[in-house]
């Protein structure tokens, strides 16, 4: 922030407030050196601006936007403290509530499913002081890891358009990326915040189960599956404005009954780490090796004791039992929900898991259910041995996009590069995307773990990892 105020004071106009971190421009706002409606106007002409070439945001109305903004200023004005992230424009993902706003998950079924109130994100965000710019795009169903639906149309990578920007959470990532919003709302059940991140060369934080609260009231229920594994946290492009960030979205709301009261900072712990490249016979991409020995160096240079172990428990087993779990708990009817929408990218992403989840009875779940607490107990046992743990997040540099879409071979490789995302999360572990630059052209990054209820382990080690790196840049999306 030393660095950038006096830019700003100097020769940085409002309209390029977009430019800075949430952390410093809550800071500003908070001061009243600029306005949060200023700050949302700067928001909404970047977004005017770069919109259109990535199709990040599908859904946002700066009437509403400015009367946020608004609403920070009168509170400044009668010295009421707004929040941590005062003035602060993020995005929400369009599987969230929204109170007047269409909850459409990216399907044609649910673009007339308006919410009454809003999910507790949405509510945490607000209370925390952010201003609320416009609602990102999803795969259908939120079920891949690419974004594009029948509805929205696709996003597109503001780095490389030939890329995936991720999914699910595909139009938060390209958002944040592009400078659309200093901080965005994601979910993950399988990566569907740290792929984007990693894909859109920005930083991701799936938190532990029971971290953030969410519910949404316009829609059934969830299943079991998706009750104990589904997260919210956040992307941006500074790890501190994650630590903000995460902070604002885990107030406590009785309407989640998963919720856990557990402090943001735990007992402190040797700064121990372990480096894996390879975890349960990954086959990693050269390149991604490359960047995990790297955030390894920096970390061994910010005073971390790393070690390079050759494995760790069970992760691709733990993979295979997410998706039984996740997809098997309700497959009929998620199969006929897409079936109906004529998504083919969530048909693709169903039909291709039929042998693994198809007709599993009730006795097989409850034999995955138990297995998941053997595991568990596996994996917090080696955390309190390592408490941070140096991981893939994927085996591949990010997919030319719709990858999955060229058949069955192609299918399968994408899968199978993915399993710390889709493994890490059987266990309800947090697990940090912390972006490295490119290789390749294309964006790499690294997958920081820790034990339940330790992300401030995760954001410990991403911060001494982006301190020693240069910063994330702010993409320009090409023209047409």
């Amino acid at each position: 922030m030393v660095a950038l105020l006096p830019l700003l004071q100097q020769e940085c106009r409002v309209s390029d407030l977009w430019r800075l971190s949430a952390v410093e421009l809550a800071a500003l706002v908070r001061r009243r050196d600029v306005s949060a409606v200023e700050a949302a106007r700067s928001a909404l002409a970047r977004l005017q601006d770069v919109n259109p070439r990535i199709n990040a945001v599908v859904d946002h109305r700066p009437d509403d936007t400015l009367a946020q903004a608004a609403e920070i200023d009168r509170a400044l004005a009668r010295g009421d403290d707004p929040g941590v992230l005062a003035g602060v424009p993020v995005t929400v993902k369009v599987n969230v509530d929204q109170a007047g706003y269409a909850t459409t998950n990216g399907v044609t079924l649910q673009k007339d499913l308006l919410a009454r109130v809003n999910n507790p994100v949405v509510d945490n965000l607000r209370r925390a002081g952010a201003v609320i710019v416009g609602r990102t795009n999803t795969p259908a169903f939120s079920l891949r890891w690419f974004t594009g639906n029948l509805l929205h149309g696709d996003t597109r990578n503001p780095r490389n358009p030939a890329l995936t920007p991720g999914g699910s959470s595909g139009g938060a990532a390209a958002a944040v990326a592009a400078g659309i919003g200093h901080l965005a709302h994601g979910t993950d059940i399988a990566g569907s915040i740290r792929y984007p991140a990693y894909a859109c060369g920005v930083h991701g934080l799936r938190p532990s189960l029971g971290r953030v609260a969410a519910y949404n009231a316009a829609l059934p229920e969830r299943t079991i599956g998706g009750q104990i594994t589904a997260v919210s946290g956040p992307l941006g492009r500074r790890i501190a404005d994650l630590r903000v960030g995460l902070a604002a979205l885990s107030a406590p709301d009785a309407r989640d009954p998963w919720w856990v009261p557990a402090p943001l900072t735990g007992p402190a712990v040797p700064r121990r780490a372990a480096l894996c490249l390879n975890p349960d016979g990954m086959d990693t991409d050269p390149a991604v090796v490359k960047a995990l020995q790297e955030a390894a160096r920096r970390l061994s240079e910010a005073g971390w004791s790393v070690d390079t172990i050759d494995s760790v428990p069970p992760l691709r087993e733990a993979a295979d039992l997410q998706i039984r779990m996740w997809m098997a708990d309700g497959y009929e009817a998620m199969l006929e929900a897409a079936r109906k929408e004529g998504d083919r990218g969530a048909l693709t992403a169903l039909e291709g898991q039929r042998a693994r989840v198809a007709g599993m009875d009730m006795a097989q779940f409850s034999a995955v259910l138990t297995r998941r607490a053997t595991l568990t107990r596996s994996w917090e046992v080696f955390l309190a041995e390592y408490p941070v743990l140096l991981l893939p997040v994927s085996a591949e540099l990010p997919f030319t996009d719709h990858l999955d879409l060229q058949g069955e071979a192609a299918y399968e490789r994408v899968w199978r590069a993915q399993m710390t995302q889709i493994g890490l999360p059987f266990m309800g572990l947090p697990g940090l995307s912390v972006a490295m630059g490119s290789a390749a052209d294309r964006p790499v990054g690294v997958q920081v773990v820790a034990g339940r209820y330790r992300e401030d382990l995760c954001l410990a080690a991403g911060e001494a990892i982006e301190a020693a790196g240069p910063l994330v840049t702010i993409a320009e999306p090409a023209v047409g």
